[in-house]
């Protein structure tokens, strides 16, 4: 079974249809890969593959900057 990174880097490399720069730590949206147009595809595909919600007030670019980050986001709704 893929780890949490590996999964989010396939998420965001279906929503930005571009690969995701190796470094975990890179921004996604300074790099141009995503723009925030994007980010509710990202959040929605997120939701759908880790079958988790994501509450409106976290819709922030800030927190699903890099695969880092939202490995660190998704750790926080881990039950």
């Amino acid at each position: 079974m893929p780890d949490i990174q590996q999964r989010l880097r396939a998420v965001v490399e279906k929503v930005a249809e571009k690969p995701v720069p190796e470094d975990p730590e890179e921004s996604l949206f300074e790099s141009g890969l995503l723009d925030s147009f994007q980010l509710p595809d990202l959040v929605g595909a997120i939701e759908q593959e880790f079958s988790i919600r994501v509450p409106d007030a976290d819709l922030n670019p800030r927190k699903f900057d890099s695969l880092a980050r939202m490995e660190a986001y998704l750790a926080t709704l881990a039950p």
